[in-house]
């Protein structure tokens, strides 16, 4: 069966006076309609790896694959404009914070609808009618309140709530999630996972969730991968996170906090250059 996405040795780099920084560094994965974890420290090439996929990666960078599939389509040789039809069409990306993803000068409705004639020939009346019933699916209660709300009226989580529902209007095979709920309280954030989780089990949607937090993501996720320096250093089920081999996935869990006993200070991570290799 053909993956819903399909990445070999995926390299991002920079150049810069003093050389090219690579961000990413040969990354191979596979995803189907599952949902799949990448986790690492800040600067792991997380994220990069998250913008190669939409193809926001920035001009002057230097962006290489021996494989860069979605379904049939080859990302890496497909036309500027057809790439731009994707996004939002078939592959959408949440943002972090939507404090930086939301026009400040639109409305919360009036962004949503845009997104969907963007890609859809439908009327204002349908489209609105589309966008309310979205912000009702994200669990907004009130969306016809909202609908005419500007971003800086309502609250993080609610903001968050509506980044995804102008993601997913249009209906999206694939949904990159960059620490959606790092911004947010625990209570919205167990909302929001219930939001994408329904999604992925639902629509048949293949789902990119990116976070630091372990325990969120072996909880969450179908399969994790693990990121150091912008490699990938283990691959394995999420369920089966605890029992990671590499030193520094074992480092990362050992500096969890554990409420069964004192730890005080924290372990701090114990770095090797050869995990950067």
């Amino acid at each position: 069966m053909t993956p819903l996405l399909d990445i070999r040795n995926l390299k991002v780099g920079y150049p810069t006076r003093n050389g090219l920084v690579e961000a990413v560094r040969g990354v191979s994965f596979s995803l189907g309609r599952e949902r799949l974890g990448i986790v690492g420290e800040s600067g792991s090439g997380k994220s990069q790896t998250g913008r190669a996929i939409m193809g926001l990666t920035p001009r002057h960078a230097q962006l290489s694959a021996d494989c860069l599939r979605f379904g049939d389509m080859d990302l890496l040789s497909v036309p500027s404009r057809q790439r731009r039809a994707l996004r939002g069409k078939k592959i959408a990306m949440i943002l972090q914070d939507p404090k930086y993803s939301l026009n400040p000068v639109m409305t919360i409705g009036r962004q949503i609808v845009e997104t969907l004639r963007t890609h859809e020939p439908v009327s204002k009346a349908e489209a609105r009618e589309r966008a309310l019933a979205m912000l009702e699916a994200v669990q907004i209660h009130d969306p016809v309140r909202v609908f005419d709300l500007y971003p800086h009226e309502i609250s993080g989580g609610m903001g968050q709530r509506a980044m995804i529902a102008m993601m997913l209007v249009c209906g999206p095979e694939l949904l990159i999630a960059d620490e959606p709920t790092s911004a947010l309280d625990v209570t919205v954030q167990l909302d929001v996972l219930e939001i994408l989780d329904k999604l992925v089990s639902e629509r048949g949607m293949g789902l990119i969730f990116i976070s630091h937090d372990l325990r969120l993501v072996s909880s969450f996720c179908d399969r994790v991968v693990v990121m150091y320096a912008g490699r990938v250093v283990e691959e394995l089920q999420a369920s089966r996170l605890s029992e990671a081999q590499h030193p520094y996935t074992r480092g990362l869990l050992n500096c969890l906090p554990q409420l069964d006993r004192d730890r005080h200070p924290l372990p701090i991570l114990e770095r090797k250059a050869e995990w950067a290799l």
